[in-house]
């Protein structure tokens, strides 16, 4: 075939070749919309990232030129980067030989989502208000202590707590002073606070939450006293105000001075295998006070009072009137301790509160003199008085039945109300924490099993 015959087969070829695309081009369905990237997530599965409504027209068409998709890829990763760093959290590591030494360099570059992680130290005058919405700050290894040296967070305290989802574990506060004298370790304002395994000693108030109604505090494991013994304000160890709810677990509570070790005036108030005893040294007023009632769940406590007592009664419930419409005080299986030679073991301000307002008050231990009587509507059963010398020392807790007491296994179920049992599942332990108790075992009055 001469060169001039296969020129012209070739372009006619060309021609049939382009007219048949173009006929299958008129008949394929439109170009899908771009949904976005795809990308793999931290749980290992694919998904689609949204193309931002925002993005400038013609961002589609950046594949045919690589060197604008790089460009536009690299503002996509730009713009999401700070979220995405919030979502995943870093740890920001604080001390003496670490490149941030101070926690209040940490609080300032921390981001929601993060982790504060305080190495062991003397930290001083380290006054903090934490602004973010999801935190841990963690003291790592041998609890770090912070000492206020004069320093307070906006007059108020060592850390004040804005607005927050937040644990705090493994820190020690010491020695807050403010103007008006209720200088916290922790002012806790609003949100859900987890305070673990930390410690206050010597702050005109451990821990000082607000008002706000829809706030949560849980404290575990932790250590409260020293409160100082300087004029001014009422030095309670703990103070919740009128929050939601306050639960307390597995701390103790000691060396208070004329304010209460707890005082709680939230709406709903758990306080489970705890030890508040005030001690040789204590001149705590009351122990544990609720005085405008709400739901009050005490089960499993050892509560005492010292012979300097600034007050005659241990635990107090309902003092200055309603504040919530549901009422109820369930007191089960807890030992209470009177060392004063009067006073009462329980006080109920049944006048002050709404008629009707039950107390429950269950295999309760009381040890020593005082007065233990129906004060209100309720059940009142298996509560037994003894004498101080009736009890042993059994693990340095110098409060429990002997193996050969009459007492041991006599308590009759306390049984449920409201859904909750009132049988204790566990018992305070030194020097703070919880152990579950055996499955089964016959219950004994009191909190020691």
């Amino acid at each position: 075939m001469s060169y001039r015959r296969r020129l012209a087969t070739a372009l006619t070829l060309g021609c049939l070749a382009t007219l048949g695309m173009a006929v299958l081009a008129d008949q394929l369905p439109s170009a899908p919309a771009e949904l976005g990237t795809i990308r793999r997530n931290e749980r290992g599965q694919l998904e689609v990232v949204p193309t931002p409504a925002d993005a400038p027209a013609g961002a589609a068409g950046t594949a045919d030129d690589p060197a604008a998709a790089k460009r536009a890829m690299q503002t996509r990763s730009l713009e999401k980067k700070t979220p995405a760093a919030a979502a995943s959290g870093k740890t920001i590591v604080v001390g003496p030989q670490e490149q941030i030494r101070s926690i209040q360099e940490a609080a300032r570059i921390a981001r929601d989502g993060d982790t504060v992680e305080i190495r062991p130290g003397e930290y001083r005058q380290q006054a903090v208000v934490w602004t973010q919405a999801r935190l841990t700050i963690r003291g790592s290894g041998q609890r770090p202590l912070l000492i206020a040296d004069g320093d307070s967070a906006e007059g108020k305290a060592l850390w004040v707590v804005r607005r927050a989802d937040m644990l705090i574990e493994n820190i020690e506060f010491r020695g807050v002073r403010v103007p008006d004298g209720n200088g916290a370790g922790i002012r806790f304002e609003n949100g859900h606070l987890r305070v673990v395994r930390c410690a206050f000693f010597n702050n005109e108030t451990g821990i000082l939450a607000g008002n706000a109604a829809d706030a949560v505090l849980e404290v575990e494991d932790s250590e409260f006293g020293e409160a100082p013994t300087h004029a001014g304000a009422l030095h309670h160890l703990l103070y919740a105000g009128t929050i939601a709810r306050l639960s307390v677990k597995g701390s103790r509570f000691q060396q208070g001075f004329r304010g209460h070790l707890i005082k709680s005036r939230a709406r709903e108030s758990m306080i489970l295998y705890n030890m508040l005893v005030d001690g040789v040294d204590g001149r705590a007023s009351y122990e544990l006070e609720f005085p405008n009632g709400g739901v009050a769940w005490v089960i499993g406590n050892v509560i005492g009072q010292s012979d300097k007592t600034d007050n005659q009664d241990l635990v107090s419930y309902g003092a200055e009137g309603q504040r919530w419409p549901d009422n109820a005080l369930y007191l089960a299986h807890n030992t209470l301790i009177n060392n004063w030679s009067g006073g009462r073991f329980l006080r109920v301000w049944a006048d002050k509160m709404p008629p009707g307002s039950e107390v429950w008050a269950l295999n309760n231990l009381l040890v020593g003199q005082g007065v233990f009587v129906p004060q209100a509507p309720g059940r009142y059963d298996g509560n037994r008085l003894v004498d101080r010398s009736a009890l042993i020392d059994v693990d340095h807790l110098g409060f429990s039945l002997p193996n050969n007491s009459p007492l041991r296994g006599t308590a009759k179920s306390p049984g449920s109300v409201r859904e909750q049992s009132l049988t204790p599942g566990a018992e305070f332990k030194l020097p703070v924490g919880i152990r579950p108790l055996p499955v089964g075992k016959p219950l004994s009055p009191g909190a020691l099993q």
